[in-house]
C-alpha cells in the first residue's frame, strides 16, 4: 500500500510499505520511494510552468520513464489533467484554477474511463448538482488530492452537457476502492471510484467539453505521453539488458569468444533493438515539438490540423507499442536464464508495458491511420482519439 506521511510543515510525502504486494514491486529496481517522493515534494511553481507554458513531453519524461513506469504514468496523468484547466476554464477563471492547484499542492488524478457507463449529475434543489456512478481504471485517484472528473447533467437547462469539474478526494460520497491489482503500473493508484451523492457545487465546475478544435486536442496529448513512456520503458529495457550482457561471465561454448558481449549473435541482436529505440525516440521528439507548435495556436487550430496531428501521434502509438513490447521482451535473449530472477527485476519492464499498451487497442490506431491515409477521413473526435 501506499500511505501518506506529514511533517511539521504540514506538506505530505507518499511513502511505499514494502511488506505490501505493491511495495514489493517498488523495492524491486529500488528507489521507487524516493523518486515518488520527490515528485510530491518538488517545486509546484516547475509543475505550473509545465502544465501552463508548453506540454514538454520529452524534457521531463525520458530520464523518470525508463526505470519509473508507474511514476512516468502518474506524472503524465497530472500535467494533462491538470492542463483541462487550459482546455476547459473559460480564459478569465484560468488564473484563479492554476493558483488553486499550485497553493494546494494537488496532484491531480482523473475518473474518465468512457467505457464505463456514463456518471450522471442530477440538479440538487439547494443548488449545484449530485454525483453519482462508478468509474474503474481511476488513475491517481488513490494518491491525489484531486481528481477531475466528466459527467453528463441529466436534467435541467443543463441537460446532456458534459462538464468537467474538480473535486477533492476526500470530499463526502466520494469512495476510493483499492482494486488495482493488476500485472503491471502497479503504483499508479488506477482504482476505481464510486460516487454517492456527491456534491458538485459552481466552483468545482471546470466548464463544458465541447468539439472545438483546439479544446479536443488534450487527447491526442495524452497519447503522445503514452508513446512517451512506452519508448521510455524500451529504453529502460535495452539499457538494463546491456548492463547485464555486459556483466556475463564466458560465453557459448559455439561461439569462440571470451564473453557473451563479444558473441556476434548477442550484438546482432541488442544492436536491432537499440536502432529501433533510437528510431522511435527521434518520431517521439518529433511529434512532441509539433503539438506543441499546434497547440500555441489556440484558437487558430482547424479541425483539419486537428485531425492531421491527431493521425500522426497514432502512427507513433502503433510504432512506440510494438518497440516497447518488443525490446521489453526480446532483451532477455541476449541476458540469459540467470536475468529471470526475481531479484534482477528485468520483467518490470514487460509488465508495465505489457499493461498499458493495453489501455485503447493498438489495431484501431493502424485503421485510424490507414483510413486518414486512404480517404482523408479522420476517426469521430472521442476520449481515446
Amino acid at each position: 500500500m501506499i500511505t501518506r506521511r506529514f511533517g511539521a510543515s504540514g506538506r505530505g510525502s507518499w511513502v511505499i510499505d514494502p511488506f505490501s504486494a505493491i511495495g514489493r514491486n517498488a523495492v524491486t529496481g529500488a528507489a521507487e520511494e524516493r523518486v515518488w517522493v520527490l515528485v510530491i515534494t518538488g517545486d509546484s511553481s516547475l509543475i505550473l510552468a509545465l502544465s501552463r507554458g508548453e506540454v514538454a513531453v520529452k524534457s521531463w519524461s525520458h530520464p523518470i520513464l525508463t526505470d519509473r513506469g508507474s511514476i512516468a504514468q502518474l506524472l503524465a496523468y497530472h500535467y494533462f489533467n491538470q492542463t483541462g484547466i487550459a482546455f476547459y476554464a473559460p480564459a478569465q477563471q484560468q488564473e484563479h484554477w492554476w493558483r488553486r492547484s499550485v497553493s494546494g499542492g494537488w496532484l491531480w488524478g482523473d475518473s474518465v474511463n468512457p467505457v464505463d457507463p456514463t456518471l450522471t449529475l442530477t440538479t440538487d434543489p439547494d443548488g449545484g448538482y449530485r454525483l453519482n456512478r462508478y468509474k474503474r481504471f481511476s488513475t491517481g485517484s488513490g494518491v491525489g488530492e484531486v481528481i477531475i472528473v466528466n459527467a453528463v447533467v441529466a436534467d435541467g437547462e443543463q441537460a446532456g452537457k458534459v462538464l468537467a469539474f474538480v473535486l477533492e478526494t476526500d470530499r463526502k460520497g466520494i469512495e476510493l476502492v483499492d482494486d488495482w491489482n493488476h500485472l503491471g503500473q502497479r503504483l499508479t493508484a488506477s482504482g476505481s471510484v464510486r460516487y454517492s451523492q456527491v456534491r458538485v457545487n459552481a466552483e468545482d465546475i471546470l466548464g463544458e467539453l465541447s468539439e472545438e478544435p483546439i479544446s479536443t486536442l488534450l487527447i491526442p496529448g495524452l497519447q503522445l505521453a503514452f508513446a512517451h513512456l512506452y519508448v521510455g520503458i524500451a529504453q529502460g529495457a535495452l539499457a538494463k539488458g546491456r548492463d547485464i550482457l555486459l556483466n556475463r561471465q564466458n560465453s557459448w561454448f559455439l561461439a569462440g569468444v571470451d564473453s557473451y558481449s563479444r558473441d556476434v549473435i548477442f550484438q546482432r541482436t541488442i544492436g536491432e533493438l537499440k536502432a529501433r529505440v533510437a528510431a522511435a525516440e527521434a518520431l517521439a521528439d518529433k511529434l512532441a515539438r509539433r503539438y506543441d507548435a499546434v497547440i500555441s495556436l489556440g484558437g487558430e487550430v482547424t479541425s483539419a490540423l486537428r485531425a492531421d496531428v491527431a493521425v500522426a501521434i497514432a502512427e507513433l502509438k502503433v510504432v512506440s507499442t510494438e518497440v516497447g513490447l518488443e525490446t521489453a521482451h526480446r532483451i532477455f535473449e541476449i541476458t540469459g536464464s540467470s536475468s529471470t530472477n526475481n531479484e534482477v527485476g528485468l520483467d518490470l519492464y514487460w509488465r508495465n508495458v505489457r499493461t498499458h499498451t493495453l489501455h485503447d487497442p493498438v489495431d484501431y490506431k493502424k485503421i485510424e491511420v490507414g483510413q486518414y491515409y486512404l480517404h482523408g477521413e479522420p476517426q469521430p473526435i472521442s476520449l481515446y482519439t
